[in-house]
């Protein structure tokens, strides 16, 4: 019963204390017990240096190194040689008609996949404007199938992509130029599938329609 009386005056006499001190003013630093990092050994931006010759503590990037990632950091300006396919014009400015990679299996899958992520909640699956967003009121998301989007030359589609249009942002952020493409590349198979007919389909396949 004796260490109960001294665990309890020494419980009062540590909240006194404690408590005797608040909203005093100190030159000294506080006691951390878990500094939790919050002062660290680093150097800010624009912020000087004893241990550079410079002063600076900013330090330019490595002489050739390049940016790596994706989105804009990743296709800087000075990086993007080729014009078709970065910006989808040719040197003219006018906009590319066709691509500049190969259209093959893989790259409509991927356009597919990125499509059904990206462009298919306001364009809808087959491309027709009737997505999930219609039902929200978006009432005004055009129809690939359109004959002003069917005859769009491929890099004005790019750009659209790229930079946004009206109320639809930009995916510059998302999609990096080659899935741009891809994308566009599937645009165009639902604008074939949506306007063909039965002399596209191969007489050996025919008989599987129904």
């Amino acid at each position: 019963m004796r260490y109960a009386y001294y665990t309890l005056a020494f419980l009062c006499l540590l909240t006194i204390s404690v408590m005797g001190f608040r909203g005093m003013n100190s030159t000294l630093p506080p006691i951390e017990v878990f500094p939790d990092m919050d002062r660290q050994a680093k150097f800010k931006p624009q912020a000087p240096s004893k241990f550079f010759g410079d002063g600076r503590a900013d330090r330019l990037p490595v002489s050739g190194t390049v940016p790596h990632g994706r989105g804009v950091v990743a296709d800087p300006d000075f990086l993007r040689a080729d014009d078709a396919h970065y910006a989808g014009k040719n040197a003219d400015g006018s906009f590319v008609r066709g691509f500049p990679l190969a259209v093959d299996r893989d790259l409509l899958t991927k356009g597919r996949g990125r499509f059904e992520i990206y462009c298919q909640p306001c364009h809808g699956a087959l491309g027709d404007g009737n997505g999930i967003t219609k039902q929200y009121g978006m009432v005004a998301t055009p129809s690939y199938h359109d004959d002003r989007l069917r005859t769009m030359a491929e890099g004005e589609i790019f750009n659209t992509i790229t930079h946004g249009k009206n109320t639809m942002s930009s995916y510059a952020d998302k999609l990096s130029p080659d899935e741009r493409w891809a994308v566009i590349a599937y645009v165009r198979a639902l604008q074939r599938a949506h306007h063909a007919s039965i002399d596209d389909v191969p007489l050996e396949n025919r008989g599987d329609l129904k």
